[in-house]
């Protein structure tokens, strides 16, 4: 189903209410995703005006797939820019319409934003299975595998999205590919041997088919960036993965490795937000699309 002609059901959700904003609910979450993208969550004027055509498409996937959490349920939260503005949206509706779930975070981030708005916040063990995780990537191809981790958190979002029934990510169009790779691919490492480790995962790129082959420690100011699990992430800068799932097999038979970026058959539909409000959900079936709309005087971040 191609959802853009004009019999397509519109879905039209409600805005934030100017009382909720004045209540202050999304205190520290707004301002965690100013901090993730590096813009001043205090400017005048509406929501529209205040975010860039990116952010305002991440954020209109994060508040559609809200709309598929449903009552009851165990959810896994992603990490990153698009998934917080996802936590934002589930806090909404937790506090406006009692809303009631579960959710395990994929990082302390994730955990710290999603406890400010009110979420209930378990660990995997406690939630021993989830009905549906909601994540972001950093590429998506057509068969819907994904390149993730450029927040670092890829080992515990790919815990968690197997550990549910149903894996949806939330992404901006930039964000579809027909060939993953220009995202450079995360890997996880232990410390003891890091070297080691990146020399062995050199010489297993040189029999594959990808277009680079550059490896780069990821670095946090002056410092090796750091897992939530105090491991070191090698970013590959590969430029084109010919063959994703056989690359991910590789890369995890390797000594030191604890993890990579590619997500095979892992994801089973994608939320697409655009920024003038439209939000396409694709899956295996077709695709639909829906409007979220936000009233002019609408202004997330006027009482920060």
């Amino acid at each position: 189903m191609d959802g853009r002609g004009p019999d397509d059901p519109l879905l039209v959700f409600p805005a934030f209410s100017q009382p909720a904003l004045r209540a202050g609910q999304f205190g520290l979450a707004a301002l965690a995703v100013g901090v993730y993208n590096g813009w001043d969550c205090k400017r005048s004027g509406t929501m529209g005006a205040e975010l860039s055509p990116i952010e305002m498409a991440k954020y209109v996937a994060g508040r559609r797939a809200a709309d598929l959490v449903e009552d009851g349920m165990r959810v896994g939260l992603g990490t990153g820019s698009t998934a917080a503005w996802l936590v934002k949206s589930l806090g909404a509706r937790v506090r406006n319409e009692g809303l009631s779930i579960t959710a395990v975070p994929t990082s302390s981030r994730t955990a710290a934003l999603a406890r400010e708005v009110g979420i209930d916040v378990v660990s995997l063990e406690d939630a021993r299975w989830l009905d549906l995780t909601i994540d972001g990537a950093d590429e998506f191809d057509l068969a819907f595998n994904l390149i993730k981790g450029g927040g670092g958190a890829h080992l515990q979002e790919k815990i968690v999205a197997t550990a549910s029934d149903r894996m949806v990510v939330i992404a901006d169009p930039a964000k579809a590919v027909a060939q993953l790779g220009a995202f450079p691919l995360p890997v996880e490492v232990i410390g003891f041997g890091w070297t080691a480790s990146r020399k062995l995962i050199a010489e297993a790129l040189e029999g594959l088919d990808v277009l680079g082959r550059e490896i780069t420690l990821r670095m946090a100011g002056e410092t090796p960036f750091r897992t939530d699990e105090g491991n070191l992430v090698l970013d590959l800068h590969l430029g084109r993965i010919g063959n994703p799932r056989q690359l991910a097999l590789v890369l995890n038979q390797i000594p030191g490795v604890v993890e990579n970026g590619l997500f095979i058959d892992i994801c089973d539909a994608v939320v697409i937000g655009h920024p003038d409000g439209r939000a396409e959900l694709r899956d295996a079936e077709g695709s639909e699309e829906a409007r979220v709309e936000m009233a002019e005087s609408d202004n997330l971040f006027a009482d920060l």
